[in-house]
Parts: structure tokens; sequence; C-alpha cells
């Protein structure tokens, strides 16, 4: 079987499916159904031309897409792009201020711990001691 001769069957299907579904539904809601699909059909059949209910929609703000003869608002021109280039920059300068804030971090970390074997009564020498470091680890132990 042919992928045509597939898309073909499916289609007819659908269509099937799609008349029993509308046998039950009031006259004006099949009406402004067809509506729809004529002009819908009339935009894919022309879809550079700007109709005069499209440009009062898109200039009130209704959602209405504006097509030119170039296809539109250009890809460079989409605010969505924009914002998503917005937002990996944001994430890039957030994830390297983490970085530089953890670095300073552990420096202030070590900064503390020899000022406190420079200020401990005990001498530096019981630090290196073997036997001083075995008891350290018992302490971590328990």
């Amino acid at each position: 079987m042919t992928t045509q001769h597939r898309d073909d069957d499916f289609g007819r299907k659908i269509s099937g499916l799609l008349d029993e579904g509308t046998a039950s539904m009031r006259a004006g809601t099949a009406y402004r159904l067809q509506l729809a699909r004529q002009r819908a059909l009339a935009r894919l059949e022309a879809p550079e031309r700007v109709t005069t209910p499209q440009l009062a929609g898109a200039a009130a703000g209704g959602g209405g897409s504006v097509r030119s003869g170039s296809g539109g608002r250009g890809f460079w021109l989409s605010g969505k792009l924009w914002l998503g280039i917005a937002l990996i920059v944001a994430a890039t300068a957030g994830y390297q201020g983490y970085q530089s804030w953890q670095a300073e971090q552990q420096a202030n970390d070590l900064v503390e711990t020899d000022a406190e074997l420079l200020t401990s009564d005990l001498p530096i020498d019981a630090y290196l001691d073997t036997g001083f470091q075995n008891w350290l680890k018992h302490l971590d132990d328990n």
C-alpha cells in the first residue's frame, strides 16, 4: 500500500467520523464552522493577502497575525527569541557569579582555619604529630 493511498484512506475515515459528529449539531453552529473552514482555506490559498479584519484584530491586540510579502515578522524580530537569549545570558551570568562566590567562600574558610590554628593554645607541632591526626580521626568517627 502506497503512502498516498494510506493518506487518502485515513482522510476518508476522519471525514466520516467528523460527519457523524456534526450530524447532531445545531444548524447555526454548523454554519459558523463552515464559514471558519472557508476562511481558513482562503488563507491557505493566498497567505500573503491581508484582510481588513486581520489588520483590525492585530491593531487591537487580538492575536491576529499580519502577513506581508516577506512572510511576516522576521525570525530575528521575534520577542520569544530575544527572551530566550536574555534568559540564557542571565543564567550564564548567574552561574559565573555563583562560581566566584563559591571560590570566595572556600578562600574565606581557609583563612578562618589558618586564623584558628594560629590563635590556638596548641603549638603548631602538635598539629603535625601523627598521633594527633589519629586522635582527630577518632573524634570524627564518634
